[in-house]
């Protein structure tokens, strides 16, 4: 009886190991992919310039787009050449401080004052590490 029990015993190893390997060997024939597919929405409202985007869903894919004088980012991975205002910015802003004259590229606020003044500082600050606006005249 010992000797039987043994030797169905050995059979239920060897069967045992053979399904392992067939489940191993199988699962190594698969073809395996990993598709991107995204529902890229949000809310809120994005703006700039005359144009403002607010709530959007559906969106075709996170990236960035653009043609002629317009930028958009699509998603919540936003990439692609972009302006932030930055110290770049901030130094060519500090070049015309308290400069007077039209047509001054660090003359921000909208009062037509002609001089670089804490108006224009405030507008500056407020874009700070954002985006840059719709023809943001220091880039």
């Amino acid at each position: 009886m010992k000797v039987l029990n043994q030797t169905v015993l050995n059979k239920q190893s060897i069967l045992a190991a053979l399904l392992v390997l067939g489940l191993i060997v199988s699962s190594s024939w698969g073809q395996y992919q990993i598709s991107w597919y995204t529902v890229d929405g949000g809310g809120g409202a994005s703006s700039g310039g005359d144009f403002t985007l607010t709530g959007t869903i559906g969106q075709p894919d996170a990236a960035y787009s653009a043609g002629g004088n317009y930028e958009l980012l699509g998603g919540f991975w936003p990439g692609g050449p972009l302006c932030f205002v930055d110290f770049e910015h901030f130094a060519r802003f500090a070049q015309y401080w308290l400069e007077t004259g039209t047509g001054l590229p660090a003359d921000l606020y909208e009062d037509e004052d002609d001089i670089v003044n804490k108006l224009d500082l405030k507008v500056f600050v407020e874009e700070w590490l954002c985006y840059c606006p719709s023809g943001w005249p220091l880039k």
